[in-house]
Formats: structure tokens, sequence, C-alpha cells
């Protein structure tokens, strides 16, 4: 048999870096996000041989190994390594045998919560392999765990959630370090609208999320006024946002996108460069309202809303910076799993 799984990846509308510890455990932090066509996916192949082969299909990377109740991280595969050590300690409690592949639809660090998409996307493989207990919360806890407390790895919050439910949502984040989440009902005629006047943009670089994120912690530590008076700014901006949804004021998340950018770039020194800000501008020259990085920023992905018919415009634009826009639609359905028998 053969065991598939697949998550999708999610773009940060509003409300990011208010999921960052330590802002999210002193103030409480909240993020609207929903996932889009882009997927990461995993697939999990029994073995009998007592061995484990790990295979990163976009990333080029293979290991074969000898079966064992835990995997050395040694800097090569941890997501996948994480995973499979979390569920042999937490359910198992003895080696497996298998082979797991997995590849994701973009780049490494482009801003769309790849790394936790794909943990997710790999821990619900294991799920649907050994029948585990685990319900959407538990699987999205689990994933934060392995990659915040097992990999050690710098992020928020938010991106497990948003992989394991899907759609609309609407996350707080309460000090005392629990997680809501809120399911929107957007009518389709409003949600067809965004998706009709969002450009979703790949710059052509990637980045180290996890930098951006330390340095944007040590901000909020250190209790700078600029960092904290701008998370303020963006957690409020993000309840804006999610009642112009609801309500099908559609046009005016152009103008909360910029507010949100600008605040967002007063968060660290590294959210932002030349580059970066030549593209935000090329974009607003063109017709776009609004728009901000997706993610902790410094490169990947960037969204712009563009009314009218602006749209074709922007993406003319924005290419001749060499990147790329993507098509999308947005994606209902979180975390997906099945099994296809072969014999």
């Amino acid at each position: 048999m053969i065991i598939k799984a697949k998550a999708p990846l999610r773009l940060g509308l509003a409300g990011g870096g208010t999921d960052v510890s330590p802002y999210s455990n002193e103030y409480g932090g909240a993020v609207l996000n929903t996932t889009v066509s882009l997927y990461a996916r995993a697939m999990i192949e029994p073995l009998d041989n007592n061995k484990i082969i790990l295979e990163s299909n976009d990333l080029d990377q293979y290991q074969e190994l000898d079966s064992a109740a835990y995997l050395d991280i040694n800097g090569q595969l941890p997501l996948l390594k994480g995973v499979y050590n979390r569920i042999v300690k937490d359910f198992i409690k003895k080696p497996l045998s298998f082979k797991l592949t997995t590849i994701v639809d973009v780049p490494k660090g482009s801003g769309l919560g790849t790394s936790s998409t794909l943990t997710v996307a790999i821990l619900g493989a294991f799920v649907e392999w050994l029948d585990l207990p685990l319900g959407d919360y538990e699987i999205a806890q689990l994933a934060y765990q392995i990659e915040r407390n097992d990999l050690r790895l710098a992020g928020g919050k938010q991106d497990q959630y948003a992989a394991t439910f899907g759609g609309f949502n609407f996350i707080e984040f309460g000090k005392d370090d629990s997680v809501t989440v809120n399911p929107l009902r957007v009518k389709s005629l409003y949600r067809n609208q965004l998706e009709w006047n969002l450009v979703l943009f790949y710059t052509g670089t990637s980045r180290d999320s996890a930098d951006i994120i330390i340095d944007q912690a040590k901000g909020f530590r250190q209790n700078k006024v600029n960092a904290v008076e701008a998370a303020h700014n963006i957690k409020k901006i993000a309840y804006q946002m999610k009642r112009a949804l609801l309500k099908g004021d559609i046009n005016s998340m152009g103008k909360l996108l910029d507010e949100s950018w600008k605040n967002k770039k007063l968060m660290s020194n590294a959210i932002s460069n030349t580059q970066l800000d030549n593209i935000y501008n090329s974009a607003i020259n063109a017709g776009a309202s609004g728009g901000k990085i997706s993610g902790a920023g410094g490169g990947g992905f960037m969204v712009f809303y563009c009314p009218g018919n602006s749209k074709q415009k922007v993406i003319d634009a924005l290419s001749e910076f060499g990147g790329r826009a993507y098509n999308f639609v947005f994606e209902k359905e979180g975390l997906y799993t099945f099994t296809v028998r072969t014999h």
C-alpha cells in the first residue's frame, strides 16, 4: 500500500508577526490567512527490509538509513526525521521501516509557510498509516512542537493551523499559549472578487525566515517602541480586514494591506530591502492599491491587491524584476490523506 497526504500552503493576509513569541505571549495575537492551490505532499511506502529511505524531490536530497527508533538530524532532511522521531517516541515505541518521499510546489523559504505545511503533510501521512487518534488541533499542535521544540526552528504559530484546517481562518493566539481557529464563512461572491484581484508574485529570492523572526523577537524582548507599536497596529488591521472580508468591502483590503506592510517594516530592518521596495513601488505605480510580503519578509512571495482592471498591468510591471506571478485559487480544504491499496 501507499499512503499519501497533501496540505495547502497559506497566504497571510493580515496579522503576521503577532503570532510570534514573545509578543503573542505578552499581548495576544491574531492573524487572518487563507490557503491556496499550492501544496506540500508526502508519500509513505511501508518496507519490510529494516531500512528507512528519505527523499525530498524538490530539494533533490536522498538518504537511506538503517531502521532505528531515533534518527540523528545532522542537518539533512530535518523535518522528515523530526516527525518520524516524534511519532516513534509518542506513539509507536519501536523502529519502523518505510520510504518517505516529499515534494513542495514552491521554493523553500518563499514565505508561504512551506516548512510548517510540509511538517503537517508528513505528520498526516503517518497518522493515516498508523491510524493515530489525532484531530485537527492535535495535528497542528504536534507539528508546531516538532518544529519549535524538537528541531529548534524559530517561527510563529499560524502556519501549522492554516495548513491543517484549510480555507479562510481568523486565528487568535492567547497569552496562555492557547490557539483558537475561527473558520470564516466568506460568501463565494466576495471570495471570487478577492481571488480575481490578487496577484501572487514570487520575487525570485528565498530567505531564512528564522533569522528575521529571531531579529523581530529581539525587538519585542527589548520592548522597542517601534516594534511593539507596529505589532499592535498589525493586529488591529487583522480585525479590520476580517470585517471587510465578511461584509464584502473587498476594495478596502488594498489599503489595509498597504497599512500592514508599512507597519511590518517597522518590526525589523531585515523584513524589507531595496529590491522588495522597488517591486512594491512598481506594483503601486501600475495600479495596485496595496500589498505586502507573505511570511517573515526578506524575500519570497509578495501579494498585491489590484482593483478594477489593473491586474495585468501590475503583472506586466513586475515582469522586469525576473520573478514570477503564480496562478492560484483559494483552497477550501486543509490536510487530506488517503491510502492506495496496491494489491
